[in-house]
Parts: structure tokens; C-alpha cells; sequence
């Protein structure tokens, strides 16, 4: 007797690598994968508490968002079409200052985690302001989420100062120190807002206790061509200096990028999270993923925020990063769908230290799953699951998603969040901000 057993047409497990498995069946028991095999097998050995057929759908691993912003889903569609800097400095931080609270944040976050969940995510890696918020409401939703606390040596809504945004940070990750599927970590906001003694700070902890950073890196020309005119030095050579670049880092967005950025990334054993719309949308450039890939650099996706992008659908994010791969490579090879899918799974796993937990659909990993329904018109013919899921904008045909064996998205209705209230909320906040109330 198990809790749960799962039968799909297809299942892709992600590992083993380009492997596809029809008419097989997942057994799921205490919140763990029992076994993948046959579905005639599977009657045979289990009896469940829950059977569930799924005769037209791919069962893969609950994707990964390895990077976004999720409580800026309340301003998505805000100052849309401008640069990136003019962006940020006359829009975003002033709207930032002005409105955002624990309210915003809490608000926000349950908005980008039902997106999140109704597009076949499970877990995501958030950068914000009152990460507490964030917290908080990811443990209620049920959400698998690694909680990057924002360190910017500036006051902010959040914080006065690095050291300030250190303390409350370290608080909070005591907070969850031993929570299942919420964790914290260290986020240096970018080069340009934190000072070489709050990261040395960040290094220093960051080592002790062994838990991972993430920081915007290298994403503009204009960043690193201002680093080399302040600094003589690349962004990526000051963390190897400030020894903050290694196998805990995830470095984020990474479009100007020459040689000797790759050989440190590739020496230092650093990740990469590649958010391709949001720099296509800020024009901030293009990440090199097929000379990443080829030096064995960890490139994973994410999503950026809902105010950049404007959408958190990682299958889109993955159909748009095979794509890009291929037109700035030259190469139509460059990123087959396969290693895109393994993008948005395994190496987001591997890129926030969750690789034992969730990924792939192995046995004794944690059962993050999603379902997906490739029986519509827009999937027709079916020559390869695969294809069908990173080219055809699969996003919307998700209908059920579990993480560690609790069913979130059932039919296309979440089970943890309300979305009537989650719509009620967010029209509400953009009356506030237009200044209609």
C-alpha cells in the first residue's frame, strides 16, 4: 500500500538524459518517488490510497525558476519599453520606495506563485524586499522556494544599509534553518550597490555556514564597462578576489561575457541563471549559453521579474533560450530541446544545491512533479513529447503539479491559493499605485 500511483503516456525523467518512457507510472509514498516502471507493472505491485490516469499528458519534473522577483508581479506592465538603468532609477525604485510593504511583498508573492504553480513550477529562487513576506507565504502555499535575501549598501524599504539587511537576513534563515522546503540564502544585490566590505562580510559567512549567494552579474556592457573604469576590474575577477565566486554562487543574467569570464566560472565551478526574456525585453544583451554549456558551466533558467519579462512561465522562458541559442550561435544544434528541459530541471537543481531533492523524477527524490496535456490541436501531430513541451508553449496545458507529494494544481485549480481573492488583490493594488484610491 503506497500513497499515490501515477500513470502517464509519457514520462520524462530528465535523468537518465534523453530519455522518454511510455505508458509508465510513478510510485509516490511519505512525499518520495518509490519507483518509475511499467503501468501493467505498477498495478500489479502497488495498491494506492490515490490512482491517477493521466492518458495524454507528459508527467516530467517540477520546473525550476532559478532567479525572479516574485512580489513584482504587482508591477508588471509598469514602465514597459525602457532601457535598463532609466528603467530602474526613474521608475522601478521610485515606485519601489513608495509603495512596497510586507503587505506588497505577501500580496505579490502568493500572485507569482500561482502563476508559477499553474505553468508547472515548483520551485523558485526569490530576490526581494521583506524576503520574511516571501517566506511566509511560500510555507503556506506549499511551494518548494529558495528565499535570496536582498544585501544593497544603500537604504531601501527593506533594510538601512548592508549591515542592517546581514542582520535581518541571518535572522530569517534561523527562522528556517529546518524547514523541508524553504530555505535562505545570501544576495548581494548587484556590483554597483554593494561595496567590497559587505562582500567580503557575505564571503566570509557564506563559508562558515555554508550556504549559497546569488547577484546580478554581468548583465549590461555597460555594468562591466563601468567596473573596468572604477576598479580595473571585471565584475567576475573582484568576487574571485573577494572569494565569492565558487561552486555556491549563482551568478545571474551573465551577457557580457568574454573568455576570461567563462574560464573563472568554469575554474570556480560557479552557476549561471540565464533569464533570456527579460534581457531580450531591457535589451541588456545576449548570455553565450552554447560556450557556457561547452566550457561544463551550470546554466540554468529563470524568469526575472513579472515586471520585466512580464510573464513567469518557464516553459516559455526554456522555448525562448533554445531559440536565442541557436540565432546568436549560428548553430541550429546549439540547444536542443532536451538540454532546455534540463535547464529548467536538473541544472536549476544543481545550481541552488537541491540536486539530491528535486530535478528529476528519481527514485528517493522528493515528488516536485508537473503534468502536462499534449492532446490539443496546438500539439498536433506528437512526433516527440519533448519538442511538443519547450516549442509549443505548454505553460497553459499544465493541469496538475505536486510538490513532495501534495497535489498544489489539480485540473488547472490551485488547491493552497484562491485565485479569485489573488485577482481581487492585485486589481486593488493597481488602483493604489495609479493613484485611483
Amino acid at each position: 500500500m503506497i500513497d499515490t500511483l501515477i500513470h502517464a503516456r509519457w514520462i520524462v525523467p530528465v535523468i537518465p538524459e534523453q530519455k522518454v518512457f511510455e505508458n509508465c507510472s510513478l510510485a509516490i509514498d511519505g512525499g518520495k518517488i518509490l519507483a518509475l516502471l511499467p503501468s501493467a507493472e505498477a498495478s500489479e505491485r502497488y495498491r494506492a490510497k490515490e490512482e491517477i490516469r493521466l492518458d495524454r499528458h507528459a508527467l516530467i519534473p517540477g520546473l525550476i525558476n532559478t532567479h525572479t522577483h516574485a512580489a513584482m508581479t504587482l508591477l508588471r506592465g509598469l514602465a514597459d519599453d525602457r532601457p535598463l538603468m532609466e528603467w530602474l532609477e526613474q521608475h522601478i525604485w521610485p515606485a519601489e520606495q513608495k509603495w512596497v510593504n510586507p503587505e506588497f511583498a505577501a500580496d505579490g508573492s502568493r500572485l507569482a506563485m500561482a502563476e508559477m504553480l499553474r505553468s508547472g513550477t515548483t520551485t523558485f529562487s526569490d530576490q526581494y524586499f521583506f524576503p520574511e513576506a516571501t517566506a511566509a507565504a511560500a510555507r503556506e502555499a506549499g511551494m518548494r522556494a529558495q528565499i535570496a535575501f536582498p544585501v544593497i549598501d544603500f537604504p531601501t524599504p527593506w533594510s538601512r544599509d548592508g549591515d542592517d539587511a546581514l542582520e535581518k537576513g541571518l535572522a530569517l534563515r534561523d527562522d528556517y534553518r529546518a524547514h523541508e522546503r524553504v530555505g535562505v540564502v545570501f544576495a548581494p544585490h548587484a556590483p554597483y550597490t554593494v561595496g567590497d566590505t559587505t562582500l567580503e562580510k557575505i564571503a566570509i559567512y557564506a563559508a562558515e555556514l555554508q550556504v549559497p549567494v546569488q547577484m546580478h552579474l554581468h548583465e549590461t556592457t555597460s555594468e562591466v564597462e563601468r567596473a573596468l573604469a572604477e576598479t580595473g576590474e571585471r565584475p567576475t575577477e573582484r568576487l574571485q578576489r573577494l572569494g565569492l565566486l565558487g561552486p555556491q554562487t549563482l551568478c545571474v543574467h551573465m551577457t557580457a561575457v568574454n573568455e576570461r569570464d567563462i574560464e573563472l566560472l568554469r575554474e570556480s565551478g560557479a552557476h549561471v541563471a540565464h533569464c533570456p526574456k527579460s534581457n531580450l525585453k531591457l535589451a541588456s544583451g545576449f548570455c553565450p549559453v552554447d560556450r557556457l554549456l561547452a566550457a561544463r558551466v551550470n546554466v540554468a533558467l529563470g524568469t526575472d521579474g513579472a515586471a520585466s519579462n512580464n510573464s513567469l512561465d518557464l516553459f516559455s522562458e526554456a522555448g525562448t533560450a533554445a531559440l536565442l541559442a541557436k540565432a546568436t550561435s549560428g548553430d541550429a544544434s546549439a540547444l536542443p530541446a532536451h538540454r532546455a528541459l534540463a535547464m529548467a530541471t536538473i541544472n536549476g537543481a544543481r545550481a541552488l544545491g537541491i540536486e539530491d531533492t528535486a530535478g528529476s523524477l528519481e527514485v528517493g527524490k522528493s515528488a516536485d512533479l508537473a503534468a502536462v496535456d499534449l492532446s490539443a490541436l496546438e500539439q498536433q501531430p506528437l512526433h516527440d513529447p519533448v519538442s511538443q513541451l519547450i516549442y509549443t508553449n505548454c505553460g497553459q496545458r499544465v493541469t496538475d503539479v505536486w510538490v513532495a507529494g501534495r497535489q498544489l494544481l489539480k485540473g488547472r485549480q490551485l488547491q493552497t491559493l484562491n485565485e479569485v481573492e489573488l485577482v481581487q488583490r492585485a486589481r486593488e493594488w493597481r488602483d493604489r499605485i495609479a493613484g485611483l484610491v
